[in-house]
């Protein structure tokens, strides 16, 4: 219904953000990817989805139309709400989230709060398909690249760094260049450590 809003940046909280557009306020619930990636000018433009429910209409809204892509799919998983769905994007990032379900990381979305082992492994066994047609990730090519990130971060973990950090390193470089090896990812890490 509404696709997206675009106007001037009233509000921004982590989680909500009010746009005026053309004098109407538009309170959207965001995720805190979508809050990192918002600019500072006070134009933006958010792709919106619009869910109605009995007692209430609500406005979430993201910064690429990738991520609104993602949580519909995710809001599409019996037992995955909206609000989890939002705390899933606000934990991983959408890439980390296509690459636990294309890869069977239950663990990875296992880590979001609100997710059990049960709802996890509901995730993977409903949208792997979909997300690897609709994407087109090869669960080969993927796997490799995901697999020297994951002995890059054990090394680094080992060596004393704290996994959060080291993941937000190794991930921003592993999206750089996907087919680094396990030496240069840990190289590249020890540099932005």
């Amino acid at each position: 219904m509404i696709t997206h809003i675009q106007g001037r940046l009233v509000e921004k909280n982590p989680t909500d953000v009010v746009i005026d557009c053309n004098g109407v306020g538009y309170f959207i619930n965001i995720s805190l990817h979508t809050f990192s990636e918002l600019p500072s000018s006070e134009n933006v433009k958010l792709f919106t989805h619009l869910l109605v429910r009995e007692d209430a209409h609500i406005l979430y809204g993201f910064s690429s139309v990738a991520e609104r892509e993602i949580f519909r799919l995710l809001i599409s998983v019996s037992g995955v709400g909206a609000s989890i769905a939002r705390t899933m994007l606000s934990s991983l990032a959408p890439e980390q989230v296509l690459d636990a379900i294309s890869l069977n990381d239950i663990a990875t979305i296992q880590s979001v709060k609100g997710i059990g082992a049960k709802t996890a492994q509901r995730v993977v066994l409903d949208l792997k398909d979909k997300i690897l047609k609709v994407y087109g990730l090869s669960s080969i090519s993927a796997g490799s690249s995901n697999t020297n990130k994951n002995e890059a971060l054990s090394a680094l973990e080992t060596l004393g760094f704290v996994r959060k950090q080291s993941e937000k390193v190794v991930d921003t470089f592993v999206k750089e260049n996907p087919q680094a090896s396990v030496e240069m990812i840990i190289k590249q890490a020890l540099k932005n450590l």
